[in-house]
């Protein structure tokens, strides 16, 4: 099976030696997304509702690059600075996925890059 990188202007470009998403067969993977402007390269320095809204705004842009959108969505693995924030980060999180309810795994860390307060990774099926 073939690997493909998937990249798009409309999400943060890739920060180091890896890329937005990448495509092996009927599976896209993507890397973690952070709270980054695309347009700036900045980070979003928010509350947690912001924070999550501009990565899944990321997020749904890596998707669309691929064909794919959150009802293609398998698996989702949240990446929290403060499990605290989880019903606060929930009620984002919900907005963006509309009827979708891909499985979730959400685990508190120690530190994220940039400060960030949340970083989400997801795996996704796309059409050939």
């Amino acid at each position: 099976m073939s690997l493909s990188s998937v990249s798009t202007p409309n999400a943060p470009a890739a920060i180091g030696p890896y890329s937005q998403g990448v495509r092996a067969g009927d599976l896209l993977f993507t890397a973690g997304q952070i709270a980054l402007d695309p347009a700036t390269g900045k980070f979003i320095d928010g509350d947690i509702t912001q924070q999550t809204d501009r990565v899944m705004q990321n997020l749904t842009a890596v998707l669309a690059a691929a064909g794919a959108g959150w009802t293609d969505v398998a698996k989702t693995t949240v990446f929290l600075l403060d499990l605290a924030d989880f019903a606060t980060f929930n009620d984002a999180y919900a907005r963006h996925l509309g009827g979708a309810r891909p499985a979730r795994s959400t685990v508190q860390v120690a530190a994220l890059p940039r400060g960030a307060r949340v970083e989400i990774e997801v795996i996704a099926r796309v059409s050939r």
